[in-house]
């Protein structure tokens, strides 16, 4: 059967969301525990959408819509025993073409050490446009990327 990604709100999944990222790369390193995890999950303009294989929770991303980076990707995370199938390019582009309907931007921040990540996302045109030294934790800084289709004004006169 094929991925399908989809929205959810739902507490039960989210809670699932929140599990399977508490336990992997890069919030362990992050000293992420799951009551911030949980919190990851929730807000004003938040979006969740999660990957699924015959109903099997496989990975999901976070999306802030709104704010001063409105098309910001704040999570991705998959299962470690399903990464490297290509899910996480799958939700970057969905998730893409998501932001893209309402911004010619998409940024994200990957940590430095989370060096995987940052090539994949390399690899789907995003562009190195910041570091935040010591951002999260000491020691490690944090790197902002960016993916454009278009300047503001160029995209304004695209949606008239």
């Amino acid at each position: 059967m094929s991925l399908t990604i989809e929205g959810t709100k739902e507490r039960i999944e989210l809670a699932a969301c929140a599990e399977m990222m508490c336990q992997s790369e890069p919030w362990i390193t992050l000293g992420r525990d799951l009551n911030a995890c949980r919190e990851a999950m929730v807000g004003d303009y938040k979006e969740v959408y999660v990957a699924r294989r015959n109903r099997e929770l496989l990975g999901f991303i976070v999306l802030q819509m709104k704010g001063a980076f409105a098309g910001y990707i704040q999570s991705v995370c998959i299962l470690p025993d399903a990464q490297g199938a290509g899910i996480g390019s799958s939700l970057i582009r969905f998730a893409e073409e998501r932001i893209f309907k309402v911004s010619p931007n998409v940024f994200l921040m990957v940590p430095s050490f989370n060096e995987n990540a940052a090539q994949l996302y390399f690899n789907m045109g995003y562009e190195k446009v910041g570091l935040l030294k010591n951002y999260s934790i000491d020691g490690h800084d944090e790197i902002l990327l960016r993916k454009t289709i278009a300047s503001w004004k160029s995209f304004s006169t695209l949606l008239n």
